[in-house]
């Protein structure tokens, strides 16, 4: 619900974007936390969104890349609840663009129907305005769906992609862009996507991502870029109960 008494509360109208419903079953299966205010890991997430802020703001620039080294170690979801949370900071709004156009998830984590994404932008023209869709979160944005494609860096590297990513950074002065992007060490998406980002959060699966594997993938990053890396699945409890979304986020000093 949207309180107009909040001082600094920007509440957008969106005429232009697909309005679409978000089915919240599938959400709170799918672990999209951030979308319940009385979570218990809201707050993790609340702490990134913070820290993000405060270096993108102190660096310049407000377009972030988020990856991981391989497949499974939760960067859809991390980038999901980001935006959930970022779109209720005062005096912004937020874009999450699903960039991993190989196999976008976006949609069906959040459990609605999208039949335009990048892809469609890309190769067939399409308005930039018909991808986007207003899923009933207020100052949040999604373009998300679209046909998957196997050539899909040559897509992310290309001059029509560069024009795109510099329309959404400098549309709005208020918003901030989150891509989510394939993993690294996966395919070279992540590489061609990364020259055109202001920043790269790298998301780690804790006792599961190889150390080596993490190094190989951060060698193909560009390092002035990484603000930090989120550990995902970390257990500071040692409690079943607790195990899934306790994040946390390293960053250079």
């Amino acid at each position: 619900m949207m309180d107009q008494n909040k001082a600094g509360w920007v509440s957008p109208e969106y005429t232009v974007s697909r309005a679409v419903t978000l089915d919240r079953e599938k959400m709170a299966a799918n672990r999209c936390v951030a979308a319940d205010p009385q979570s218990q890991q809201i707050e993790c997430y609340r702490v990134l969104r913070t820290r993000i802020l405060h270096r993108t703001a102190r660096k310049g620039g407000n377009t972030v890349m988020i990856t991981s080294a391989v497949p499974g170690e939760g960067k859809t979801l991390t980038s999901i609840n980001l935006a959930l949370t970022f779109a209720k900071a005062f005096g912004q709004t937020v874009l999450l663009v699903d960039a991993d156009l190989r196999m976008q998830n976006i949609h069906e984590t959040l459990g609605y129907e999208s039949g335009k994404g990048l892809v469609e932008h890309l190769l067939d023209g399409c308005p930039v305005s018909e991808l986007m869709v207003w899923p009933g979160v207020e100052k949040l944005t999604v373009i998300s769906g679209g046909r998957t494609i196997g050539e899909s860096g040559e897509l992310l590297g290309s001059p029509g992609m560069a024009t795109l990513v510099e329309e959404m950074k400098n549309r709005y002065t208020d918003r901030n862009v989150l891509f989510d992007a394939p993993p690294v060490l996966a395919c070279a998406d992540a590489i061609c996507l990364a020259p055109l980002v202001d920043h790269i959060v790298f998301v780690v699966e804790a006792g599961r991502t190889l150390a080596r594997d993490v190094e190989r993938a951060l060698k193909l990053l560009p390092k002035e870029k990484i603000l930090g890396l989120v550990l995902n699945r970390y257990n500071p409890t040692k409690k079943e109960s607790t195990y899934y979304y306790y994040p946390k986020y390293y960053y250079k000093k």
